[in-house]
């Protein structure tokens, strides 16, 4: 709850419509999309656990997650970048809707209990030496799993930071903290790893959902490289060809080079990108040659900065890793080797970019463990 209490900076980013996933042409006349488009291109969002979401998603989706907190009398709201939000803004309004459902239900909620070991029996041992013998136990521990899990001999993925922003050791691009470019695309030199949308410039590096959806693409690429690649920078999502064009046009008549820039970039990261390019803000257009000008499209569709880390420890959104899907039966989300034992949430290795997949994977995983649980 705590953490549900932060997401979508408080205002609980609970799911998303998934149009941004499927075309528009798959729109039904009640605005939702069929479960045949459902599933068009998981791999988009979820770079890890696609196929198993698909197979999850027929028992308990997007649409269905909506009708349950409206049933539950939240009004959602949703944004032009498909993002569901509470209308009240307020994520403990989500948090309180879920205690009291727990309340009504008669779930007993025990803290301070800290749970240190699940046995193949499915015995529960707790620290200070309690043990429980459950009809049935459901895992959502987050990443959590290693040391809880080592006596039931499954298949386990070291969980791995997702979702960070980067170090960036470059002191011009940092003094530009509070930048923000609407639409850039982002990759990592020598791999095909690719994002694009919002960058968010800071003093310590970038941030933003370009930079949050590229972590999660390559989360397990940035970790076996130590957090050190070089960030290649398009910051016009433009093609070489586009970006000719685009300068052709601005170069027309004898303005200065810094007097005149695309509309996407500030005055004063279009000054340091032409410095960068060796170009002086006060040459002219026609001054610039074909050198200069190729000089400066290179720098506009490929700008490279130097990676030398990541935000700090638990600053991170989620992780990736955590129990193997081959372990975990999605129409029941209960382990394939230990019946009685299921999971839910963050504990698979299942993670999403931001926009509320994540939290769309929790509530569609525990729904259908509940409903297996409640057929015993």
């Amino acid at each position: 709850m705590r953490k549900l209490a932060i997401t979508g900076g408080g205002r609980c980013n609970l799911t998303n419509s998934f149009a941004c996933v499927f075309s528009e042409s798959d729109r039904q006349p009640d605005g939702t999309f069929p479960s045949a488009a459902r599933a068009m291109d998981l791999t988009s969002v979820y770079p890890r656990g696609s196929r198993f979401m698909k197979k999850v998603f027929s028992r308990f989706d997007q649409n269905d997650c909506y009708r349950w907190f409206e049933d539950k009398g939240v009004q959602l709201v949703v944004q032009p970048d498909q993002c569901v939000f509470p209308r009240s803004q307020d994520a403990m309004q989500i948090v309180n809707v879920l205690e009291r459902a727990m309340r009504e239900g008669g779930v007993q909620v025990i803290c301070g209990q800290k749970v240190s070991a699940i046995a193949p029996d499915l015995s529960v041992r707790f620290a200070d030496g309690n043990v429980v013998h459950p009809d049935a136990v459901v895992l959502t521990s987050g990443g959590a799993t290693a040391n809880i899990l080592e006596q039931c001999d499954l298949k386990l993925l070291p969980p791995v930071p997702s979702l960070f922003t980067f170090k960036i050791a470059d002191d011009g691009l940092r003094s530009l903290m509070g930048t923000v470019v609407d639409d850039v695309t982002l990759g990592l030199a020598g791999t095909n790893f690719r994002s694009h949308g919002t960058l968010l410039l800071t003093d310590w590096g970038v941030s933003g959902p370009a930079t949050l959806r590229l972590s999660s693409y390559a989360a397990r690429w940035l970790a076996s490289e130590q957090y050190r690649s070089d960030l290649l920078i398009n910051w016009l999502n433009d093609s070489e060809s586009g970006v000719r064009e685009r300068l052709a046009i601005m170069s027309e008549g004898s303005r200065t080079v810094a007097n005149s820039h695309p509309s996407e970039l500030s005055d004063r990261l279009w000054r340091m990108l032409v410095e960068r390019a060796g170009i002086r803000p006060d040459a002219r257009w026609a001054e610039l040659g074909s050198k200069g000008l190729s000089r400066l499209v290179n720098v506009l569709i490929s700008d490279s900065y130097p990676i030398v880390g990541r935000a700090r420890f638990k600053e991170e959104f989620v992780t990736c890793g955590g129990v193997s899907l081959d372990e975990v039966n999605p129409s029941r989300m209960e382990c394939r080797n230990l019946p009685g034992l299921y999971f839910a949430g963050e504990v698979l290795d299942i993670d999403a970019v931001t926009g509320g997949f994540n939290l769309q994977a929790a509530w569609s995983t525990a729904y259908t463990a509940a409903k297996s649980i409640a057929t015993l």
